[in-house]
């Protein structure tokens, strides 16, 4: 870990207090101020929404003083990739969140949002909830809504302008750009040139595109040279969503990616990426079927030998039969009485016969790429989680870098893991005046103890909060504590004018 600097000789170079009372005045702590710089002893004064003041505030008062002696301050946390919203209005405190010190959370991901934009931003008007809110518009849903339920084909010009249409009614209410999950219904069937189409629109308006790309596994190559020809075309940031080596032969080469990465960015192109600390993935049991064959026995093997194991697979959701929840797969054959390429076969079978619901939980990553590709200087940390999933991330994923990554790994210093999930996560957003503790930005910050701080969920207790985190504050506004949360809701909507002020 860097070496804290003493306040005496840094002050300087951050300002020294220039007026005498605050609103809150947070005294004494461990500052890390996201920026990447090394952390300091310092105070923290504000008014209202905003930072005022970071450097010696001892001469200054405040009826709201906080004493972070012994804790580390930093700016509130950044979820660049979640599904969060799932929920989120019978759940306004946030909590999944907030216990990790996340302040702001950006939704419509993997190619689907609520469209149109209104339809999320006019609620979270009215009834906001405790921490800040900004959202992509997804591919699959605009897609879907031109081209029906007999998607499973390309689109035709006019249906791809139809699409053009939608998204840039949705970016002129302040979407922050186009979101793609071009593993899923119906994305899966359209082709590169309907994706850069959309794309230049998302150009026009100064907006960013993000992607859970056409393989993580099988075709992982060509999906990563499909985004990275997006923004080489189109001009604009583009983002890899959750970024993963998620087969067997595709682990170790970590290093090839982010060489592929690195010569993308040194020719110009503003490619970007985020992930979460896990080794294991969330989604649906269609994924492991790219040529949606669900009665392919040999595709089925295949995924249950090089994309995961039968003991790897636990079934998330699966409403047909409830009983299977948090069961193996190879739990699941067992009881079935079928081998555990025929059981996902008939369990797929069985959901779309019943037009259910289903997800799993699958173990695909190997640890040293997850390492390599988050050290990468232009990843960020995101947690891709839900309130109510199995999958331990909705409720863990910043908590563990710090726990894991920080404390026990070393393989990020505190002042590199707090900037992966602040000031990179605000760059690779565009987002202005949040992840960082510096004079006129936002005060959203969250104040923990290095010592204890860790998350908690597992996959057998995936919704359990993290600990260690003392206080989480919100546009000004402290939303939780050492009791839990203070059931304040003072987050905001992000839109696109407020990043770049191009509508």
């Amino acid at each position: 870990m860097k070496k804290i600097l003493l306040l005496s000789a840094y002050a300087l170079l951050i300002g020294a207090c220039t007026q005498s009372r605050f609103d809150v005045i947070i005294r004494n702590a461990q500052i890390v101020d996201g920026s990447g710089s090394p952390s300091f002893i310092g105070d923290v004064g504000f008014n209202a929404d905003t930072i005022a003041v970071v450097g010696d505030l001892s001469k200054a008062v405040s009826e709201n003083e906080i004493d972070g002696s012994g804790f580390v301050l930093a700016p509130g946390f950044i979820d660049t990739h979640s599904h969060h919203d799932r929920g989120m209005f019978e759940k306004r405190d946030m909590e999944a969140l907030t216990s990790q010190g996340v302040t702001t959370m950006i939704v419509g991901q993997d190619g689907g949002s609520q469209f149109p934009l209104t339809q999320l931003t006019n609620k979270l008007d009215s009834t906001p909830v405790s921490i800040n809110v900004g959202s992509y518009t997804g591919h699959n849903t605009i897609r879907r809504m031109v081209l029906g339920e007999k998607y499973q084909r390309e689109a035709t010009q006019e249906e791809v302008d139809q699409m053009k249409e939608l998204l840039e009614q949705d970016l002129k209410l302040g979407s922050l750009g186009l979101s793609t999950g071009l593993e899923y219904d119906p994305g899966i069937y359209s082709n590169e040139n309907e994706v850069l189409a959309l794309a230049n629109v998302v150009a026009q308006y100064d907006g960013r595109y993000i992607s859970h790309m056409r393989s993580e596994d099988r075709y992982f190559w060509e999906a990563l040279k499909e985004i990275i020809n997006i923004g080489k075309q189109s001009g604009i940031p583009v983002q890899i969503s959750h970024a993963k080596l998620a087969m067997k032969s595709l682990w170790g080469q970590s290093n090839r990616m982010i060489g592929i990465l690195d010569s993308a960015r040194n020719a110009g192109i503003d490619i970007t990426a985020d992930i979460y600390p896990y080794p294991y993935w969330q989604s649906t049991m269609t994924v492991l079927f790219p040529e949606r064959n669900f009665k392919d026995q040999a595709a089925a093997s295949y995924a249950l030998s090089e994309l995961t194991t039968p003991e790897g697979v636990l079934i998330g959701d699966y409403s047909p039969i409830p009983e299977y929840v948090g069961k193996t797969l190879a739990e699941v054959s067992l009881i079935r009485k079928t081998d555990p390429a025929q059981t996902l076969m008939d369990l797929i079978a069985i959901v779309e016969k019943q037009q259910g619901d289903e997800s799993i939980i699958a173990t695909s990553m190997a640890e040293e790429d997850i390492k390599r590709i988050m050290e990468w200087p232009y990843t960020n940390i995101c947690s891709d989680g839900t309130t109510e999933g199995l999958h331990p991330r909705g409720h863990g994923s910043f908590t563990k870098i710090l726990r894991h990554y920080v404390n026990e790994n070393q393989s990020l210093s505190l002042e590199e893991a707090i900037h992966k999930m602040t000031q990179q996560a605000a760059t690779n957003l565009n987002l202005k005046k949040r992840g960082e503790i510096k004079p006129g930005y936002y005060a959203d910050l969250v104040l923990f103890d290095p010592v204890t701080v860790a998350d908690q969920a597992t996959s057998d207790r995936p919704h359990a909060l993290s600990t260690g985190i003392i206080r989480v504050i919100v546009n000004g506004i402290e939303v939780r504590n050492e009791n839990g949360s203070t059931h304040q809701f003072p987050g905001r909507t992000i839109k696109r004018e407020n990043l770049a002020g191009k509508i």
